[in-house]
C-alpha cells in the first residue's frame, strides 16, 4: 500500500551525488574532471561572455553608428478621419482612444493629425493638435483642450 512514509521516487530517477577529488577510486581523482592544466582547470578560471581568447571581440569589431536621445517624444498619433464615425458631442480624451485601440503602450501624450474630411462637434483633450486638425474641428464647431505632455525635457533632468 502507498502512503506518504513509502513513498520513493522512480527507479533511475535520482543519481548519486559526484564526489570529486576524494581520491583515485572514485573515478573523479586527481583532476576531478578538469582536464590537465589550461585555463578551465584553474580555480576562478571561467571566461566572460564574449571573450574570444585575447582576439578583438565581435562586439568590438562591428561599426557603431547613432544614438539614442532620452528627451525623445513618443507620441501617439490619431488621425482625424478616425474620429468622424463617433457621435457629435463625444469627449475625446486618451482613456478613449486606448478603449478603442487607437492608443497603446507607453507615450508621451496623444497628437490628432488632420488628414480625412471632419464634420462632427467634438470636444477634444489631447496633448497637441495639427494646425490642419486644429482648423477643422473648429470649423466643425468643436472645441480643444490642450493637456501638459507627461515628459518635459526640465522633468528628464
Amino acid at each position: 500500500m502507498l502512503s506518504l512514509n513509502n513513498i520513493k521516487p522512480a527507479r533511475g530517477a535520482t543519481h548519486r551525488k559526484k564526489r570529486v577529488g576524494c581520491g583515485e577510486s572514485s573515478g573523479h581523482g586527481k583532476t576531478s574532471g578538469r582536464g590537465h592544466k589550461g585555463q578551465k582547470a584553474r580555480s576562478g578560471g571561467s571566461i566572460r561572455l564574449g571573450f574570444e581568447g585575447g582576439q578583438m571581440p565581435l562586439l568590438r569589431r562591428i561599426p557603431k553608428r547613432g544614438f539614442t536621445s532620452t528627451f525623445k517624444k513618443v507620441w501617439g498619433t490619431v488621425n482625424l478621419r478616425d474620429l468622424e464615425q463617433y457621435d457629435a458631442g463625444t469627449v475625446i480624451d486618451e482613456a478613449f482612444l486606448r478603449s478603442k485601440g487607437y492608443v497603446d503602450g507607453r507615450v508621451d501624450g496623444v497628437k490628432i493629425l488632420g488628414d480625412g474630411s471632419f464634420s462632427k462637434k467634438l470636444t477634444v483633450r489631447v496633448q497637441a493638435v495639427s494646425a490642419s486638425a486644429r482648423e477643422k474641428i473648429e470649423k466643425a464647431g468643436g472645441t480643444i483642450e490642450i493637456l501638459p505632455a507627461y515628459r518635459t525635457a526640465a522633468a528628464a533632468e
